[in-house]
């Protein structure tokens, strides 16, 4: 008999973790019911997999979920099948014969499998949680409820194509600043740990004296020479470190809420989670999910500990019979987090440290402009930690919805605005960056080139002048 994984609250609203067996999901979820325990996350115990399914069918090796686009194009064209009227197996063959191996294969071989020997289609779906998600699951799962499942997948096709070009759009914008730093920074590295120091032998035999630009620049290039491993080795540990500090659940808090709080950044994550999180709740609700379970879902999909805990909340007041929009209200204020105010401490110190790298001499400088930093940076979290991370526009058209019976039209609307907001924001950021980007670099290559050529200017006038007096 099949086992499920499940979480649970009971009647006091504490949180129960345990596994069940039982034919069915559907099964397993009316036990825990009738147990007296509200189920919020049930799965099917996970086993292991064979290479060859049921029918025969080999599967390829295949490493985490399918893609994005893979997923959005099999939805549509599953909701064009259904909508010519074909069973649902026959439609999943087709689909299966013509994907390309992968995870998203491999899942349908076993969502045939499972529906040849009885299951439901949402059944089968969720048998294969690394492919179809809960969101997927429970859509379809209403869909055959309400018999329309052929709108059902044309609506989910639409969520995923507009998340799918809003997560496009965020990632687009910081491709461009990140190529440019990278090639940047190759192209600096090598020339401090190639070109400076034939520079600097030149210098030496005709011992030149250096002007301080000079002398800087030839200081750097020796540090690098002798510490270049450093280059790598720091962004790599900070990475490491933040992906520690989320491994605890205060941690992973306090970098979120440091995160929405970044000027610029913070507004775009801000509004592409709103985005996101209204369009998955009002996709929900109107495919018939119930407003507890769609809540539940949205908050896994949120991907900020912020709005998961803002859900979460939601969902506890809707149980003791408040409505959506003044619980939302009231805990999308963020309290102070301890975390937080460490990254953004942190953030503004490490600025200083790379004075360090040139002369160890300034370490009481640097150790004042550091603490200086720091307590500026606690100061704005300070100033700014208690803004919403929800905006009145949201909490307003939510409150509209549930008055007028609408509220999946208003949370559409306002997930339209956000993604045009996102939109705005995206091309805002990127010609601010452009010209940003051209002045670092134009500041870079002039220095270097001005450091360089300085006393080659006295060394060419020197030798003129030389030649002069002997003729």
């Amino acid at each position: 008999m099949p086992t499920f994984q499940f979480e649970a609250t009971d009647p006091q609203g504490q949180e129960i973790r345990d596994v069940i067996e039982a034919q069915t999901q559907d099964e397993a979820q009316a036990t825990i019911r009738s147990m007296g325990y509200f189920v919020t996350k049930i799965s099917a115990q996970k086993v292991n997999q064979k290479k060859v399914s049921r029918s025969g069918k080999r599967k390829s090796f295949a490493i985490g979920g399918a893609s994005s686009k893979s997923l959005v194009t099999f939805t549509r064209q599953l909701s064009i099948l259904q909508d010519a009227g074909l069973p649902v197996l026959r439609s999943l063959k087709i689909l299966e014969d013509q994907s390309r191996p992968g995870a998203l294969k491999n899942a349908l071989i076993d969502v045939c499998d499972e529906i040849e020997s009885g299951s439901s289609l949402s059944e089968a779906l969720g048998k294969s949680p690394r492919v179809f998600d809960r969101l997927y699951v429970n859509m379809i799962k209403a869909g055959e409820a309400g018999g329309s499942l052929e709108v059902i997948l044309r609506r989910l096709a639409e969520f995923k194509e507009r998340t799918r070009s809003l997560k496009n759009k965020v990632i687009g914008a910081m491709i461009y600043p990140i190529a440019v730093i990278t090639i940047t920074v190759g192209i600096v590295t090598f020339i401090m740990l190639y070109i400076i120091p034939e520079f600097d032998k030149m210098f030496k035999e005709f011992e030149l004296e250096l002007p301080a630009p000079t002398q800087l620049l030839i200081d750097i290039s020796a540090r690098m020479s002798k510490l270049w491993f450093l280059l790598p080795l720091i962004p790599i540990t900070l990475i490491l470190f933040v992906m520690l500090i989320c491994k605890f659940r205060a941690g992973r808090m306090g970098f979120h809420l440091y995160l929405l709080k970044v000027p610029l950044i913070g507004k775009l994550l801000q509004k592409a989670n709103l985005a996101r999180t209204t369009r998955t709740l009002g996709t929900l609700i109107s495919s018939g999910v119930p407003i507890l379970e769609g809540l539940t879902i949205t908050r896994e999909t949120s991907g900020n500990a912020m709005y998961e805990k803002m859900y979460s909340l939601v969902t506890d007041s809707i149980r003791e019979g408040e409505t959506i929009a003044r619980p939302m209200k009231k805990h999308c204020i963020p309290k102070f987090h301890p975390v937080a105010a460490f990254f953004f401490a942190l953030s503004l110190a490490i600025l200083p440290l790379g004075v360090l790298f040139v002369n160890t001499e300034f370490l009481v400088f640097v150790l004042y402009a550091s603490g200086m930093l720091s307590v500026l940076a606690l100061l704005y979290y300070i100033l700014v930690y208690k803004k919403p991370v929800v905006e009145d526009l949201v909490v307003n058209m939510v409150d509209v919805g549930e008055e007028t019976g609408e509220l999946d039209v208003m949370l559409y609307k306002v997930a339209d605005y956000y993604d045009e907001e996102v939109r705005t924001l995206t091309d805002g950021l990127m010609k601010l960056i452009e010209p940003i980007m051209v002045v670092m670099l134009g500041f870079i290559v002039g220095f270097i080139v001005i450091s360089l050529f300085w006393p080659l200017i006295g060394l060419i006038n020197g030798l003129q002048g030389g030649g002069g007096e002997k003729k």
